[in-house]
């Protein structure tokens, strides 16, 4: 979808205690190796995928060059996210830990998904491995269409967001490493399921129309939660109102309403920006399947 990719490089340009799940909360470099050790191996088998492709590849350079760039931006946007100070600084801050959740679940997870790596990380892999990750993936292609179906991503996002912003589960990913992390991956991967089903969505009119029904619910979705944190009198969570001032000098509620905020309009915007392109697609398909014939 040539038109979907270039309306979303467009749109992406518009736009000693418990903390110690985050690093040691000061906003210092502090590699995490369960976080960093991952994302270094992808960028390697990304590169070494990516070289074998452009190498074998005769006319089709282009398409490996324009998908390395969204790539590596898709990737520099979820190493910013996740394994710089701003993972340490959310520590202190919950609108640092929620500016770090949306660029995981936006930015980086929509470029990552245009970026279409799967073959240059196929290729990554000794030929017997590629063989084998072939023959599951041709076994696992029902199950596959079923979680990417554009509603079934949609629902299963939603659940994630929600489920991890009420106070107990997000209170366990502040106090707890296994718990941090299982909360941002499943952010992560919930992001790329949803960005999928999105942007691969069938090139119709049916397909672009359900595309954008899916992303304003999101962008509802997001935007009540965010609006209930902002609105909220007493701060959510404890271990953020245990901490007191922020050090930006934020009290725990007014924290918690500019998180709320950039929850709620940055993000929101975001969604229903995406789900204005796709509505523009279901009305030019709507105009070309209602246009009369040439005589």
């Amino acid at each position: 979808m040539p038109g979907v990719r270039s309306a979303a490089l467009l749109l992406l340009l518009a736009l000693p205690s418990p903390a110690l799940a985050h690093g040691d909360g000061h906003g210092g470099w502090a590699p995490d190796p369960p976080v960093s050790a991952p994302l270094l191996l992808l960028l390697l088998l990304y590169v070494v995928g990516a070289c074998r492709l452009w190498l074998r590849s005769g006319g089709g350079r282009e398409r490996i060059r324009s998908g390395a760039l969204l790539f590596v931006s898709g990737w520099a946007m979820l190493a910013a996210a996740l394994a710089s100070p701003l993972d340490t600084a959310g520590a202190r801050s919950f609108t640092l830990h929620m500016i770090e959740h949306e660029l995981v679940m936006l930015p980086a997870a929509l470029l990552l998904v245009l970026a279409r790596p799967g073959p240059a990380l196929l290729w990554a892999l000794p030929a017997g491995a590629r063989s084998a990750l072939g023959g599951a993936a041709a076994r696992l292609r029902a199950p596959w269409r079923a979680i990417t179906e554009p509603v079934t991503a949609t629902v299963l996002q939603a659940i994630a967001m929600i489920a991890w912003h009420l106070p107990p589960l997000f209170e366990r990913a502040l106090a707890g490493r296994a718990w941090h992390i299982a909360q941002h991956g499943s952010f992560l991967l919930t992001a790329l399921l949803f960005w999928w089903a999105m942007a691969h969505a069938r090139t119709d009119r049916s397909g672009f129309g359900l595309a954008a029904l899916c992303l304003f619910v999101t962008s509802l979705i997001g935007g009540a939660l965010g609006a209930l944190m902002s609105f909220a009198s007493s701060p959510w969570y404890a271990t953020y109102a245990a901490m007191g001032m922020t050090p930006s000098g934020l009290t725990p509620i007014e924290d918690q309403q500019l998180a709320g905020l950039l929850m709620w309009i940055p993000g929101g915007l975001f969604h229903a920006a995406a789900a204005l392109t796709f509505l523009y697609f279901w009305l030019k398909a709507s105009e070309t399947r209602h246009e009369a014939p040439a005589l």
